[in-house]
């Protein structure tokens, strides 16, 4: 809300954050001020800017950076992210100014780095002593853990590991092949804590992290739960092992690329088809699988063909006669699907193109699923794991 203007004054109300690599992300939009000389975002519409209409809350999802490629970046949760908000007159004068902290790491909240045996990550335990009901969150395939997600899920009452694959402290830089046992030794990690012991234990995934989900409810022991969200159903890059077991990753058809008039890359054909005869042998036979799945797919995700992927999983699950799953789709979210409120990313640098690619979806329809997909997630978490 702004008070103290001129009844119908006309005004700037301007946001800002800074990522940690030092880029600015802003969004601006033009309001009258009422006969009693104030603004309240959730009754007042924006005459125009960044976006238009009543939205209460623009200034954050509409922040954007002035370069179409990139990616917000948040690493460091010790530290409040800042958003500076701004009321400009039409002279150009700042007539008020507030920052809000979005504090990602809450009171009573402990974490602590973790670097036992092989694994490497992040623990987040939850105030208290405990019993929590445990998560092990893995991300995109840079491979490092995504603290951000995993406090704020701390702070729901849930001890979470985020753990780090590729790409982090001493794991190889861009792994050549993943084996399960690495992945089987950080949830080890994770129900041995005492506040933990003897509680169920879910996954919480993302892009490539989606197939190793899947393999992980597949393969290892005592799986409850796991949350999807716009990954595949094969196992896709990089060939995966476990004991003796083998299964060739999905490839990509390089020639199938396009380029956008805007410079990018359009991926979308470029994943083969898991069901062609040369994909099959990579499929994940999640109908072994006891646990119970999420699948969150964007329906406007350009770096793969997420819905596509999350229906052939579940059509694999009730082929088997399993019911153990559920389908949420955005119609025009894109591809990182993250926690609410976070700047939008239409595109950025692909660690395995290695260039600017499409990711898709529309500002405000992704900001949306991402408050919808974030509730959804802690209700099915406190369903099937507890709280």
């Amino acid at each position: 809300m702004v008070s103290g203007l001129n009844p119908h004054q006309r005004v700037n109300l301007r946001s800002k954050i800074t990522d940690e690599g030092g880029r600015d992300f802003k969004a601006s939009a033009i309001y009258l001020a009422d006969d009693n000389g104030q603004i309240d975002l959730k009754r007042d519409s924006s005459a125009g800017g960044s976006f238009s209409g009543v939205e209460p809350m623009g200034l954050f999802w509409a922040l954007k950076a002035d370069l179409l490629s990139c990616k917000f970046k948040l690493k460091d949760v010790t530290r409040p992210a800042l958003v500076d908000i701004e009321v400009v007159g039409e002279d150009e004068k700042v007539l008020a100014k507030v920052t809000n902290e979005r504090h990602c790491l809450s009171e009573g909240v402990r974490r602590s780095l973790v670097t036992e045996g092989r694994i490497r990550g992040t623990l987040f335990m939850p105030t208290g002593n405990g019993p929590f009901p445990g998560i092990l969150d893995t991300y995109i395939l840079k491979g490092g853990p995504f603290e951000l997600r995993a406090a704020l899920l701390a702070k729901r009452g849930f001890a979470v590991l985020a753990l780090a694959y590729q790409n982090y402290q001493d794991l190889p830089k861009k792994a050549d092949k993943f084996h399960l046992e690495y992945f089987e030794e950080g949830l080890d990690f994770l129900r041995r804590q005492p506040e933990v012991k003897g509680q169920k234990i879910g996954l919480l995934s993302i892009s490539k992290s989606g197939d190793l989900a899947l393999s992980m409810s597949t393969f290892l022991p005592d799986i409850t739960a796991a949350v999807w969200i716009n990954g595949c159903n094969a196992n896709s890059l990089i060939p995966l092992y476990y004991k003796d077991m083998y299964i060739p990753p999905l490839t990509l058809d390089f020639k199938k690329k396009k380029m956008t008039a805007l410079g990018l890359v359009d991926m979308l054909e470029v994943v083969n088809d898991p069901m062609s005869k040369e994909g099959l042998p990579t499929v994940i036979p999640i109908e072994r699988a006891s646990a119970s799945f999420m699948f969150i797919a964007s329906e406007a995700d350009m770096n793969w063909r997420s819905v596509y992927h999350a229906k052939l999983a579940c059509d694999r699950l009730k082929a088997h006669g399993k019911n153990n799953y559920e389908l949420v789709k955005y119609e025009k979210a894109g591809h990182f699907i993250e926690v609410p409120y976070m700047p939008f990313c239409l595109a950025a640098f692909h660690g395995v193109l290695e260039q600017p690619v499409l990711f898709g979806g529309e500002p405000k329809a992704h900001s949306e699923a991402q408050v919808d997909a974030w509730q959804r997630i802690i209700i099915f978490f406190k369903r099937t794991l507890g709280s």
